[in-house]
């Protein structure tokens, strides 16, 4: 294997040379997307089955471009055209796919924990997709490579990650890749949708969005995840929006140079002001390009050293 790890279930699991080698390989991936014909043979043969039991636009579609380019065999299915929606629980679903000899399962699944528990019961290397409000390492793999394609480094730099803190597995796997990656990083936002333990994970924790962005080089905003709240932690969007969205006025005395991202979705007007959204600042449509280039990467990388030349 050229990773440390068989699987990708999270982002704590991987070293610094890990995340090192997928960053540089997913580089050498990028010029791949730009040709007039997409593909190359390095897959060919190998089968990826994309297992979502969540909605998805960028990730799963991501997925099966990555696949897709490298020349795998991609098989999409989803929780609503599953056998679960019949009684058949995961792990039966897992032997059962198994059992036809993929090469790489990918799993996206609104329980915490459930990729890693589908793991133990394949052969195939597993892909965490996103995994209830745990983890969604590969997301936080594409905003590294998108940082640094702008900035040339990670060492050094500081983030504020502004938001639903509490329910985000992207905020959980960013955390963890940056610190690994010498990066420091701030959360920002009320205190209900901040986990009271977070300081000791090493992250500063703030509740000023306009003091916050002061001396940071990057702001990553995170959507206010509703379908994930049922305590009436926030008394109305507005509310949120009034003190926590990313405009141009909390952004006056920020850099120059600071870089604005966004996993996605976008709720436009309530996390982000549509102006900022757009602005030159703004990569949030470069970490969408970035996400195929990584998960080309982690296809590349995980099925080992006897895959072809990359181009």
């Amino acid at each position: 294997m050229l990773l440390s790890t068989k699987n990708i279930l999270s982002t704590k699991e991987l070293s610094k040379q890990d995340i090192q080698q997928i960053l540089d390989t997913a580089d050498s991936f990028k010029e791949i997307s730009t040709r007039a014909i997409k593909k190359v043979p390095t897959l060919r043969g190998k089968t990826i089955i994309n297992l979502f039991f969540e909605p998805s636009t960028r990730t799963r579609t991501s997925f099966e471009i990555a696949g897709k380019r490298l020349s795998a065999d991609v098989i999409n299915i989803s929780g609503s055209t599953s056998s679960t929606v019949k009684g058949e629980n995961l792990i039966d679903t897992a032997r059962n796919l198994e059992a036809m000899n993929p090469d790489i399962l990918v799993v996206r699944h609104q329980c915490s924990g459930a990729p890693a528990l589908l793991s133990q019961f394949v052969d195939s290397p597993v892909i965490n997709a996103g995994d209830g409000s745990h983890e969604h390492p590969s997301q936080a793999l594409l905003d590294l490579l998108t940082i640094r394609s702008r900035k040339g480094k990670l060492e050094g730099l500081k983030i504020a990650i502004v938001g639903d803190i509490s329910h985000s597995r992207v905020a959980r796997s960013n955390i963890k890749a940056m610190q690994t990656m010498g990066m420091k990083v701030r959360v920002v936002g009320p205190p209900p949708l901040i986990p009271p333990d977070i300081e000791s994970l090493g992250v500063e924790v703030s509740h000023n969005l306009t003091e916050a962005l002061k001396d940071v080089d990057v702001v990553m905003v995170l959507r206010i995840q509703l379908e994930r709240q049922n305590q009436g932690l926030l008394s109305s969007l507005r509310e949120y929006s009034n003190y926590f969205c990313l405009t141009s006025e909390s952004l006056a005395k920020a850099r120059d140079d600071i870089l604005i991202i966004h996993p996605g979705p976008v709720n436009r007007g309530v996390e982000i002001a549509l102006d900022v959204m757009e602005s030159p600042r703004s990569l949030i449509l470069n970490q969408v390009t970035s996400g195929v280039a990584i998960r080309m990467a982690l296809f590349y990388l995980l099925l080992g050293e006897n895959n072809a030349n990359p181009n």
